[in-house]
């Protein structure tokens, strides 16, 4: 029944040329509750949990299936899931802590701070024997590159020459520091020159390094000291310790018959629960849904919680505003995140849906997810925030849509005036 009130809500949609009536958002816990549970008895997830605030107090919790179907343990509220690039916007609040405190501009060169990227070469395609070609960058790589993945770096992820030597020196491997990673990823040729395309990176990991660098403390010391202490982020760390293991949710692959097959845990357990050298920035964080909804109220509320000043509440509106120039038309895959640009480790919504098949959203949003199909964002507009927790690799977007609709409305193309 929801998947065919959901297929009129788009067609009416459509049918209006887009101009679908925006109304304030209303949160419908029925709405919510059956789309989670749609997603479970559809078999596109094994477990999922979501949390919602709005004008000051929570308007919905709702947790369905299993967090371990092996264990048969559920889905709870205090589930602890690895978050992966949702570490990133923890990241960036950190870079921009130091910001604030005047220990480096935005356009400073990254390698006034970390030498190593004052040698970067970019990828030039191949010479006639098939040989990599490199050429000097037009201009350095910038911190502000770093933070809205500007800098050229690789992920591994675009199958170009520049991901061959990536994998080749693995600059994110456990066994190296944040030193030896920029080390490593200084080495990879770059993409293209800095401020040229918008491609996901390991610039994030960078960012981790230069906190390090500049507050004189280990990366994780400064974050646990500075954002999760302040924020009561009690359950939310790297290296999680051994008898947090029960609440942990298991991951699930999907399978060539479209199946969920439980993820082996040996990588798991070496990455969150065994002492190893990185602490990286773009990933790695374990967190519950309560702590992570408490770094997300801190967003909205102006970078302040509970008494605890995060940042400033200009600083949060710099984060989430869009800082791609028009210019940058190349954006890798963000387009798929929808009518977006891309402040500080943030997505940014710049204006309404633009199909019936968006993600719902009003403008002026801002938002990121993880690798296990995770995902929160700050709707300002609507004085609201929400976290979806689920742990299913591949990434599965249309898990966020439907959560979004629900939350929403099919309809939904933000408050008057947009």
């Amino acid at each position: 029944m929801w998947r065919v009130v959901s297929a009129l809500a788009a067609a009416l949609w459509l049918a209006a040329g887009g101009a679908a009536q925006a109304q304030p958002v209303r949160i419908d816990k029925g709405r919510l509750d059956a789309a989670l549970g749609q997603m479970v008895a559809s078999g596109r997830a094994a477990g999922v949990s979501a949390l919602i605030w709005q004008d000051g107090r929570e308007r919905y919790f709702g947790a369905v299936g299993a967090a371990d179907r092996e264990a048969q343990r559920p889905m709870r509220r205090d589930t602890l899931v690895q978050i992966w690039s949702m570490t990133k916007p923890v990241t960036g609040v950190a870079l921009m802590q130091l910001w604030e405190q005047g220990r480096f501009r935005l356009d400073d060169p990254v390698s006034a701070y970390l030498p190593e990227f004052g040698q970067v070469r970019v990828d030039a395609g191949l010479d006639s024997s098939g040989r990599p070609l490199l050429k000097a960058p037009a201009r350095p790589i910038t911190i502000r590159d770093l933070l809205r993945h500007t800098a050229g770096l690789s992920y591994g992820m675009r199958g170009e020459q520049p991901d061959a030597e990536y994998r080749r020196l693995d600059p994110l491997a456990l066994s190296n520091d944040l030193p030896e990673m920029g080390r490593r990823l200084a080495e990879v040729p770059l993409h293209f020159d800095p401020g040229q395309e918008w491609s996901y990176s390991a610039s994030v990991d960078v960012q981790a390094l230069l906190v390090e660098k500049l507050a004189g403390v280990p990366f994780e010391t400064y974050v646990r000291t500075q954002i999760l202490e302040p924020l009561r982020m009690r359950d939310t760390a790297w290296t999680q310790p051994q008898a947090a293991l029960p609440r942990l949710a298991a991951t699930y692959l999907v399978g060539p018959d479209g199946a969920l097959t439980r993820q082996p845990e040996a990588e798991m357990l070496a990455r969150n629960f065994a002492p190893h050298r990185l602490t990286m920035g773009g990933a790695g964080l374990v967190s519950s849904l309560d702590d992570y909804m408490r770094f997300a109220r801190m967003l909205l509320n102006g970078g302040e919680l509970d008494g605890a000043r995060v940042l400033k509440a200009s600083t949060i509106r710099l984060v989430a505003s869009d800082q791609l120039d028009p210019a940058v038309t190349k954006r890798h895959f963000l387009p798929s995140k929808g009518n977006v640009g891309f402040g500080f480790d943030f997505a940014v919504r710049v204006g309404p849906p633009l199909s019936a098949t968006e993600n719902r959203g009003a403008a002026g949003e801002f938002f990121w997810d993880g690798a296990a199909s995770t995902l929160f964002w700050v709707d300002p507009a609507n004085r609201l925030t929400a976290v979806f927790f689920v742990q299913k690799m591949p990434f599965d977007g249309t898990l966020h849509r439907d959560f979004r609709e629900a939350v929403y409305g099919a309809g939904y193309l933000g408050p008057p005036g947009d």
